[in-house]
């Protein structure tokens, strides 16, 4: 695929830099310290309804918590990032639990060419918000491309609700200085200053546009959503 000179460049880090060894290895314990991360991956799994003979693929895949918790469910799960060092880290996981039908591809939203059948369900986890709206729109399309007629797509993120944004990203911020630290309270300030997380009916509005129709959607704390969605056909 020849990328056109205007294109955004996904592969370029935003916010912290998932590049780092270092960044990577604390990760993990890091986001366990506010969040139950199995307990969310059990419920994407259930929301989506998988299956032994699906095939799944996680754009963002990080260090791999989701796809390995897949990987025990489907038949097969392509882990998708833009940094080497998370899929490195991915593979070795999957590697010491014996898990071999994890695929890891370094690729984006914009740029990952999914080779084989089309996919039953796509997942993305706090990975969107790097894009800004346009190329939003531009990646749901692809990621509708990818997917089997009736497949379904999991998103979560950081997604403002309109009202009282200014208040909730405020109690956002301090809830995580409490949980976590103040570093922790800074990296979620510099993401709302410097990432491309969206208003809740813009990303409602991208979704539909995309051909998607939502079946359900999580909203937490006016900052937070996680949307089931399915490919209309």
């Amino acid at each position: 695929m020849t990328t056109p000179s205007w294109q955004y460049d996904e592969m370029t880090h935003t916010g912290k830099d998932f590049a780092s060894r270092e960044v990577v290895m604390a990760y993990d314990a890091r986001h366990r310290q506010f969040r139950d991360v199995d307990k969310e991956n059990e419920a994407i799994i259930s929301g989506l309804d998988l299956q032994r003979h699906h095939t799944v693929a996680e754009f963002g895949c990080g260090t791999g918590a989701f796809a390995i918790q897949a990987a025990g469910k489907c038949a097969r799960v392509y882990a998708v990032d833009i940094s080497s060092a998370m899929l490195d880290y991915t593979g070795w996981k999957a590697e010491m639990q014996g898990l071999d039908n994890i695929v890891c591809c370094r690729g984006g939203f914009l740029t990952y060419m999914h080779e084989g059948e089309p996919l039953d369900a796509v997942v993305t986890s706090l990975a969107l918000h790097h894009l800004p709206d346009f190329w939003k729109q531009k990646a749901l399309h692809r990621l509708n491309g990818m997917l089997a007629g009736g497949g379904r797509l999991f998103i979560h993120d950081v997604v403002f609700a309109e009202d009282n944004y200014e208040s909730n990203i405020k109690a956002w911020i301090d809830k995580l200085a409490k949980q976590v630290g103040p570093d922790m309270a800074a990296d979620s300030a510099r993401h709302v200053r410097c990432e491309d997380s969206t208003f809740t009916w813009i990303m409602e509005g991208l979704l539909a546009r995309a051909e998607f129709r939502i079946d359900r959607v999580d909203y937490i704390d006016g900052v937070l959503a996680g949307y089931y969605c399915t490919k209309i056909a």
